[in-house]
C-alpha cells in the first residue's frame, strides 16, 4: 500500500504557537488603543475633506474657506473644556449648563400656581435638586466665584433660603420675594 505523506496532520509545535503569540504581542506594543482614535479621526478628516473637495466645485473660494474654518471650530468645541458665554467670557461648560439648570428650574418652580399641589411639588422638588447639584458643584470654585452670573444665581437662592428659614417650609412665598428672585434670575441669565 502507498502511503501519502500529506495525509499526517500534527499539531504545530509549541515554539511556532510562541512565535504567533509575540508577534500579535508585538502588534499590539506598536499599535496601542490611544493611537485608534488618533487614527480614526485622521481618516475621518481626510474622508471630509475628499468628500468636502469633490462637492465644492461649484463654491466659491471663500465659501470654502469658511466650512474648513466651521470644520475646524466645531471639533475645537468639543474638545474644549470651556464655552464663550453671551457677555463674551470664557466659563466651564460644566458651570454653564449647571447654572441654566437652576435658572430654568428656580423659574418654573415660581411661575407655577401655588393651588396645583402635586405639580408644585414636583416642580419645587426638580428646582431643589438642581440648586443642590449646583451648589455641592460650584461652591467657592475660583474659576467662577467672581462670575456675574454664580453671584446673582447665588443671590437668589440665599433670598429663597431666607425666606423659608424665616417663614417655615410650607410657607406661601410672597410676591415681593418671587419678583425679587425671579430678577436676581434674570440678571444671571443675561451673563450666560
Amino acid at each position: 500500500m502507498a502511503s501519502f505523506p500529506c495525509t499526517k496532520l500534527q499539531p504545530p509545535a509549541v515554539s511556532d504557537l510562541s512565535a504567533a503569540n509575540d508577534e500579535r504581542y508585538q502588534l499590539k506594543e506598536r499599535f496601542p488603543r490611544r493611537h485608534l482614535f488618533l487614527g480614526v479621526a485622521s481618516s475621518s478628516f481626510v474622508f471630509l475633506n475628499m468628500n468636502r473637495n469633490h462637492n465644492s466645485s461649484v463654491m466659491a473660494a471663500e465659501e470654502r474657506s469658511e466650512d474648513s474654518s466651521s470644520i475646524v471650530d466645531a471639533l475645537k468645541s468639543l474638545l474644549d473644556p470651556n464655552e464663550k458665554t453671551k457677555s463674551g467670557k470664557l466659563l466651564p461648560k460644566d458651570y454653564l449648563k449647571s447654572a441654566r439648570e437652576v435658572v430654568k428650574t428656580l423659574r418654573d418652580s415660581l411661575s407655577e400656581d401655588s393651588k396645583d399641589v402635586a405639580k408644585f411639588r414636583r416642580t419645587a422638588d426638580a428646582a431643589k435638586e438642581s440648586i443642590k447639584e449646583y451648589l455641592s458643584s460650584w461652591r467657592g470654585q475660583k474659576a467662577v466665584v467672581n462670575e456675574e452670573s454664580y453671584v446673582m444665581i447665588e443671590k437668589a437662592i440665599r433670598s429663597l433660603a431666607g425666606f423659608y428659614s424665616k417663614a417655615g417650609p410650607s410657607a406661601s412665598l410672597p410676591e415681593v420675594v418671587k419678583s425679587e428672585i425671579l430678577s436676581d434670575l434674570t440678571a444671571a441669565e443675561e451673563f450666560l
